[in-house]
């Protein structure tokens, strides 16, 4: 039922297009949990800890109210920072588990879980009382099934060659503005249609990815463009040759390769392409002259300079905006809050693309479902930090946050350590490459230079 490489690579824009829209609906809508926790507490959830006095939260209907209180606030937002903190920890073993197996398993388990989610809390709103506690586990896994989707999807920008940084933007663009996706549900609840309508649409709709994974998702992963088989059409003397080949000199290894593509290929003289065997490429790169030798020894190195250049700008940029996040946070206005909320999802957003450019830049792409499972847990376990601050939010700050989002802005000003250790670091290569002889950067047309 999976299909092929290359039939996946003849589908890649509709995979591309539904992978962003999943992601915006389907990924890390826990991120929008202020909205959540109004329609949870509407529904009642965890509001027998309240005394009945507290009537506070009431249904769409009218029918009834429902009471509301600290203790209540508490028991959910511990779901939320459970659900969060599987969002972010799970990545690790995700990432082990689809370098060796492929994307393709990790969507599919993805997408039942976030259906099963949904499903879970359309069922516990019909008895709050009784099946409140199922939230935990409806949320934890609508957090592991969302980064699931998030997480394969990153693999997909590999089809697409030189836009592969702009689909990777489109990704996790998508995964950031996710944070949207429950106040827009939010917005349906308040006009009139039951939660538990929505969420069981919601599991369909989640099915869906399911079914387009299966029909769409080839089972091996998709190789980095540097490391596939893609081939890459240049014409020299109506010959399509593999992009890698390179040398001063090359005309004079083609003539054995055209002898061979004449027997396959009679119609060559009249000027239709061919394609050159792997076995062909190799043997002509092997008897390449010296001088383009040395050309391919050097573009690596000025390319892993290029994207440590690259790095440098992408984690500047994102700490000065988790600067202005951070002194938003502290000014007591509700109109700036709306910029505050527009930092947060452009921080996520940078931050990820800033950490892929480093891995891209400093190991290689085999190890990127590692790292990036690897960042994301150790991300999960400062996140386990939530509850304890809003308990001393609410508790000994009697409901204050200033304290807290000043902490934690002087906290992030150490996120400009790294950019300066990636300055220090880039400075010290270009030292090594002065000192081992290699030429200025002029050797290099600056097409070949960018990463």
């Amino acid at each position: 039922m999976a299909p092929t490489l290359q039939q996946a690579y003849r589908r890649r824009w509709w995979m591309a297009c539904t992978a962003v829209l999943e992601n915006l609906f389907f990924s890390a809508v826990l991120l929008g949990w202020g909205s959540l926790l109004i329609m949870l507490k509407n529904e009642g959830f965890y509001s027998n800890m309240c005394p009945a006095e507290n009537s506070t939260n009431t249904t769409q209907d009218e029918q009834h109210t429902w009471p509301g209180c600290g203790q209540q606030d508490k028991m959910l937002n511990l779901g939320f920072t459970i659900g969060s903190f599987v969002l972010s920890a799970t990545t690790l073993p995700l990432g082990i588990l689809m370098d060796r197996f492929g994307p393709r398993p990790v969507r599919l388990v993805g997408s039942a879980c976030f259906a099963a989610s949904c499903t879970l809390m359309a069922l516990a709103s019909r008895d709050v009382e009784v099946l409140s506690p199922l939230i935990f586990l409806a949320l934890s896994l609508n957090g592991f099934g969302g980064i699931c989707l998030t997480f394969t999807s990153l693999t997909l920008p590999n089809m697409f060659g030189n836009l592969r940084s702009t689909l990777m933007s489109l990704m996790i663009g998508s995964y950031a503005s996710s944070a949207i996706t429950f106040p827009g549900i939010k917005l349906i609840y308040d006009a009139g249609v039951a939660f538990v309508v929505i969420m069981f649409t919601w599991s369909g709709l989640a099915c869906l990815i399911f079914l387009n994974c299966a029909l769409n998702w080839p089972v091996e992963a998709f190789p980095a463009p540097e490391e596939v088989n893609y081939t890459k059409k240049i014409k020299l003397s109506g010959l399509a040759l593999d992009h890698k080949v390179t040398g001063d000199r090359f005309y004079t290894h083609v003539t054995t390769v055209g002898q061979r593509l004449s027997q396959k290929a009679p119609s060559l003289e009249e000027g239709s392409d061919a394609f050159m065997s792997s076995q062909d490429v190799r043997g002509i790169a092997e008897n390449l002259p010296e001088d383009g030798a040395a050309t391919k020894s050097i573009k690596p190195r000025y390319c892993k300079i290029q994207k440590l250049t690259n790095a440098i700008n992408a984690f500047t940029l994102t700490n000065l905006l988790l600067v202005g996040f951070g002194i938003t946070c502290l000014i007591n206005n509700l109109h700036l809050q709306f910029v505050t909320f527009f930092l947060h999802t452009i921080v996520r957003g940078f931050f990820h693309s800033a950490c892929g450019s480093l891995y891209a830049a400093v190991f290689p792409s085999n190890h990127f479902g590692t790292l990036t499972g690897l960042q994301s847990l150790i991300s999960a376990v400062f996140a386990l930090l939530q509850q304890p601050l809003f308990m001393a939010m609410v508790e000994t700050l009697k409901g204050e946050p200033f304290w807290v989002n000043l902490g934690l802005l002087l906290f992030s000003l150490l996120g400009f350590l790294l950019p300066s250790y990636l300055f220090y670091y880039r400075a010290r290569l270009q030292k090594e490459y002065t000192v081992n002889g290699i030429g200025p950067l002029k050797v290099l047309r600056g097409s070949e230079v960018t990463a």
